[in-house]
């Protein structure tokens, strides 16, 4: 590269001869001046003219901005994500701006030093609940950051958002983590079956898997825990954090939901290939249901004492099992790939929901 750098060019600019070349042969649109909106320029105000042009298949590999003018010389960067389908969603651009918008600070947002001291039954579930989410968190910062590098620059606007998924999970781990520390019950246990889920994950083979796993099933089911999370919440403190943190979740979610919409519809042949990756991941269903560090500091937090979970805390973890199967199984019919009558778990794990009842019309809601 050191042999391509013309030293003689500093003594022309020296001597006031600019070479002006960049202006010569230019095909981007002069005079395009988009609007702004009432809030701002948005991703979506910008979308004009051939600027707005998002090829199917990238016609290069290389970091130049999506409408400018390419010089032949520009490197290869490799990627392998070059197919609009495999990251894109309709509602991409919409759920950015409203993620830059409502990042919040989980040092100045949250009211720590209004935090009560409470039941210790109640202080040591909420620790462990806080633990298992600093845990499980982290991973849909880690999936994105693996994958962001392989995707093409002409699908910008999709790194973009991932970028703010990132943040918006560092920020979840952080809050959690704080959580647990600053009451004085401290971190509790780490949960083998939920690193398992994890670990496939983050060894998905393609994005379609990962993503599948991870914004449809995964973020789907810790965002049935946030809003259940909020209603059991032992002070408003706590509800403030899962409040903040299931606004976050709920885009990351309709990401994943809407993305899975757009690749089968692009591609119907696919759906078999994403019904396999789901067959592996909803055992992640099992495990949260199943798991003491997740079931007991929830009943506990629902009824107030352990003593009271053991006499009603089965009612208390039937109810966000039975929600988080029906909300997951409508995320999957809205996505395109319904999954009634297809999930192989167990009946006590299904018992209650229409997961395995074909016939029955899943309840109407608005998925995050």
């Amino acid at each position: 590269m050191k042999s391509d750098i013309d030293l003689s060019y500093l003594e022309k600019v020296r001597s006031g001869q600019f070479d002006l070349g960049w202006l010569n042969n230019v095909t981007s649109e002069w005079g395009i001046k988009p609007k702004p909106s009432k809030i701002g320029l948005t991703l979506r105000d910008i979308f004009v003219g051939s600027y707005g042009d998002i090829p199917e298949t990238a016609p290069r590999r290389t970091m130049a901005p999506r409408g400018c003018d390419i010089d032949s010389e520009l490197p290869d960067m490799g990627y392998t994500i070059n197919s609009k389908s495999e990251v894109w969603a309709d509602n991409l651009l919409d759920l950015y701006e409203e993620a830059v918008s409502r990042q919040w600070s989980a040092t100045r947002d949250i009211p720590w030093n209004e935090l009560q001291e409470l039941d210790p039954d109640v202080e040591h579930a909420m620790c462990q609940l806080a633990t298992f989410l600093s845990e499980v968190e982290m991973v849909a910062s880690d999936f994105p950051a693996k994958w962001m590098w392989r995707i093409n620059h002409d699908f910008l606007e999709a790194k973009m958002f991932l970028c703010t998924q990132i943040m918006d999970e560092a920020r979840h781990s952080e809050v959690f983590r704080k959580r647990a520390l600053s009451n004085g019950g401290g971190l509790g246990k780490a949960s083998p079956v939920g690193e398992e889920f994890l670990k496939l994950v983050l060894d998905a083979k393609n994005y379609d898997e990962g993503s599948a796993l991870m914004h449809l099933l995964g973020e789907g089911l810790v965002l049935s825990v946030f809003r259940a999370g909020e209603l059991i919440a032992p002070t408003h403190v706590e509800k403030k954090i899962f409040r903040l943190c299931m606004q976050d979740e709920a885009r990351h979610v309709a990401y994943g939901t809407m993305h899975l919409r757009y690749r089968l519809e692009r591609d119907p042949l696919l759906a078999e290939d994403f019904h396999a990756f789901l067959d592996r991941g909803e055992d992640l269903i099992s495990m949260i249901v199943t798991t003491p560090q997740v079931v007991e500091p929830a009943a506990i937090l629902a009824t107030g004492s352990v003593k009271a979970a053991e006499s009603i805390g089965d009612e208390a973890s039937n109810i966000l099992r039975i929600r988080m199967i029906e909300e997951y199984l409508q995320r999957c019919d809205r996505a395109g790939i319904p999954r009634r009558g297809r999930m192989k778990l167990p009946e006590q794990i299904l018992e209650g929901t229409s997961a395995n009842d074909v016939s029955k019309n899943p309840p109407q809601m608005v998925v995050g």
